[in-house]
């Protein structure tokens, strides 16, 4: 059975236009995958805490010297790995909030990149460690960013890819506070996208 992961940091929940889009992805996702399975993760309802010095401290603290805290701390980054290591695929919804991703999504990267867990370093450099998964990111942004403006997609792809993650469709929706006519131009432009990235069976499949 495939597992999907979705993780949503948009501050109006489902009513926004990236959980939307990724909503309707999802639906396209389940037509191809029958009998899959779909976990969803709001990190604007239920935010991962910001890294602390305490937090870090506990992450490069070996096992055995723990306090409950700290063990705490680790069980709680622990189980944000094992969602994405369970995961066949993964879908971001990503709106853009004063120029960059939610800060939500900053502390969740905070708590899920840990050495020797998702990534390591070798002879040859850092090598992530969350291979084999294809990735969906729905971004939505108020006025025009893509291209050298884009402060979202460099960043996104030097993350993710870091923890091995490099495999990544995007899907854009721009210029959505520019009036009524650009804004339903790009959601549409972005719908007919997310009818593309998937072959969806048909019923004789």
């Amino acid at each position: 059975m495939k597992t999907l992961l979705k993780i949503q940091a948009s501050i109006f929940g489902g009513q926004g236009q990236s959980s939307k889009l990724a909503d309707r992805f999802v639906e396209q996702w389940l037509a191809d995958h029958p009998g899959g399975r779909v976990v969803v993760r709001d990190l604007a309802k239920n935010p991962v805490p910001h890294l602390t010095a305490e937090r870090f401290q506990a992450f490069s603290t070996p096992a055995e010297q723990r306090t409950p805290e700290q063990q705490a701390a680790v069980d709680y980054s622990d189980a944000l790995i094992a969602e994405l290591q369970a995961a066949d695929d993964i879908v971001f919804a990503m709106p853009m909030y004063n120029f960059s991703v939610p800060s939500t999504v900053r502390a969740y990267f905070d708590h899920i990149a840990r050495a020797g867990v998702t990534f390591r370093y070798t002879a040859n450099g850092a090598e992530g460690l969350l291979k084999g998964k294809q990735v969906y990111v729905f971004l939505t942004r108020g006025g025009i960013y893509t291209g050298p403006h884009d402060t979202q997609v460099p960043y996104l792809k030097q993350f993710l890819g870091f923890v091995g993650l490099k495999d990544i469709q995007f899907v854009y929706a721009d210029g959505l506070a520019l009036g009524e006519e650009a804004r339903e131009k790009s959601l549409a432009a972005a719908r007919r996208a997310i009818e593309q990235l998937l072959p969806v069976r048909s019923s004789a499949a």
